[in-house]
């Protein structure tokens, strides 16, 4: 049997889930399931989705970084106590599919507090190498190419916001060749206070469009751009934008969204959403810490 030390509270996550779950039971078995067909009939598993979606949460806060593993070595040896109705790898695959829209659901009752103070980002998700892109067959039709400093990726582009606390607020997923503009407004939509982003968020029309609703977008200058007078606490919380750096690096090493292994959009959806999930319960998680130092010593003039 394997031990590993998990990072997240998996009872917890339980708790939580079959909680919600409870809530959706009545009117998930009247609505259509992902995936679905016309004249598909369901099959009842023994597992229960509470389960399903709480093994699948646990992989992204263990160590292991195939969920082939994670199960077989893992779960199956050692969680048959908590889980007395565990299935076997193959049929637990085709399980996951069926998770996904009650993890979307339960995925957005856990963002976290609007404080005033939000960043926003994006990170490319790749989903195979550059070179095997011209063969990759399992996302054909749904990824692009994109290109941003570090290079060409083939995938998709994950837009985030988070608040100061590091805790996240909107997310949303588009081809990687989109503007990282675009989706700004839609994500938005529930966001007051100031709204720091990198050089590519410029843009005058956004900026107006934030502004009337409450939203100040505020970005570092062009070179070509002229200056123009920043308040000093603009300019601080500026330095710090790259705690959103942080979290997209906590996605992607800690909780794992990002792998080339993925046979189906449907596990690649399932995997992403319970990755995003796995990091709200991270216990600590990257954020800034601004208020007790910096704000009380700065004049009133500066806000």
């Amino acid at each position: 049997m394997s031990t590993i030390v998990s990072r997240l509270d998996i009872t917890q996550i339980f708790c939580d889930v079959d909680d919600f779950y409870k809530q959706w039971e009545g009117l998930w078995q009247q609505v259509p399931q992902l995936p679905s067909t016309t004249g598909e009939r369901r099959s009842k598993s023994r597992m229960c989705l509470s389960e399903v979606m709480t093994i699948v949460i646990a992989f992204h806060g263990s160590s292991y970084r195939t969920f082939k593993d994670f199960y077989t070595l893992h779960v199956l040896p050692g969680w048959r106590g908590a889980f007395p109705n565990l299935v076997s790898y193959t049929r637990f695959v085709e399980l996951m599919p069926w998770c996904l829209m009650l993890l979307c659901c339960f995925l957005h009752t856990r963002t976290g507090e609007i404080t005033g103070i939000s960043f926003i980002d994006s990170t490319p998700i790749n989903v195979c190498h550059n070179c095997r892109a011209h063969a990759h067959k399992v996302f054909k039709g749904l990824v692009t190419w994109g290109k941003n400093s570090v290079g060409w990726h083939f995938g998709f582009k994950l837009h985030l916001i988070i608040n100061d606390c590091g805790e996240l607020l909107a997310f949303k997923l588009t081809p990687a060749n989109v503007d990282d503009r675009k989706p700004v407004p839609d994500m938005t939509k529930d966001l007051i206070g100031k709204l720091f982003g990198d050089r590519g968020y410029v843009s005058q029309k956004l900026f107006e469009e934030l502004y009337e609703r409450g939203v100040e977008l505020v970005t570092k200058s062009k070179k070509k751009m002229k200056n123009r007078l920043v308040k000093l606490i603009d300019k601080i919380l500026l330095r710090k934008r790259a705690v959103i750096e942080s979290v997209n690096d906590h996605l992607k090493n800690i909780c794992q969204i990002e792998h080339s292994r993925h046979r189906s959009p449907f596990n690649f959806l399932v995997n992403l959403m319970a990755g995003l999930t796995a990091y709200t319960y991270l216990p600590k998680k990257p954020s800034i810490d601004i208020y007790p130092k910096d704000l009380p010593a700065l004049p009133p003039a500066i806000f």
